[in-house]
């Protein structure tokens, strides 16, 4: 409860290092990895959207509201009735 409690750093003696990230890599390596993880990431949503239009194109897979708008937004046109 005195000055021991409020001490944090152990006491073995050992010092802390000065630097914590021993693989420090420069801002442009950053950035081309950054970029190169978002075009992949995009490639990916690209993917799952053409394959979900193709499963709805084939009736495979139930359509949402909006994509039942897109695709037939008669079906919305009170009109009709």
């Amino acid at each position: 409860m005195g000055a021991e409690a409020e001490d944090h750093q152990p006491k073995t003696g050992s010092i802390p290092n000065p630097n914590p990230n021993p693989n420090p890599i420069s801002e442009a390596q950053f950035l081309a990895w950054k970029s190169r993880k978002d075009a992949d990431a995009s490639a990916k949503k690209d993917e799952a959207t053409r394959k979900r239009a193709e499963d709805i194109a084939a009736g495979l897979v139930q359509m949402n509201g909006r994509e039942l708008f897109v695709h037939a937004p008669w079906v919305f046109d009170n009109n009709l009735y």
